[in-house]
């Protein structure tokens, strides 16, 4: 795929490479040692994140780097929302973006290209399942992009020694 030059913020979203990899996990690494927005406890190893990016990609969805700069500031990806066949049309979201680096566009220059690239293949509704319910800009962003909150499931995680919620948030892709 073309890159897609945003001149605004001077961002790239690109398919994420092999070499993206490490800078991903990087990334990653952050949200699961200091956050909730992750319900991960260990950080998985660069060879790990190449596995799901690989597994992601054989399901022909979408696993997308931004580049500011010539680096990697976020990613992002969609991943079969259930295992069940009947959810086959539904996708869910992840989206990332390196530390220090939110508020200037780039997760959601990330998410409409999943968005994108979701409805242009065919599936018809996308699940954000937001890790801590007083996590506010991953809510703004994907309200932003027309998501609505559609539950709460309470004390669900169990992370940093509290429990944590999840905000289920859905959008129609057609």
């Amino acid at each position: 795929m073309p890159s897609q030059p945003n001149a605004a913020i001077s961002i790239e979203i690109l398919d994420a490479e092999p070499h993206h990899m490490p800078a991903v996990q990087a990334i990653y690494s952050h949200y699961v040692l200091h956050d909730l927005c992750s319900f991960e406890e260990e950080v998985p190893a660069v060879q790990q994140m190449q596995a799901r990016r690989t597994d992601v990609l054989a399901r022909g969805l979408p696993y997308l780097v931004a580049l500011k700069g010539g680096e990697v500031a976020g990613y992002a990806y969609a991943s079969p929302y259930r295992s069940r066949s009947a959810y086959r049309h539904t996708v869910e979201d992840s989206v990332y973006v390196s530390q220090g680096m939110q508020g200037h566009g780039i997760g959601k220059a990330l998410l409409q290209a999943v968005i994108q690239r979701c409805a242009e293949s065919g599936f018809t509704q996308m699940v954000a399942v937001v890790g801590n319910s007083a996590n506010a800009g991953s809510q703004r962003l994907h309200e932003s992009l027309g998501f609505e909150t559609v539950g709460v499931l309470r004390n669900v995680g169990f992370k940093f020694g509290q429990r944590v919620d999840t905000v289920l948030m859905q959008r129609a892709l057609r």
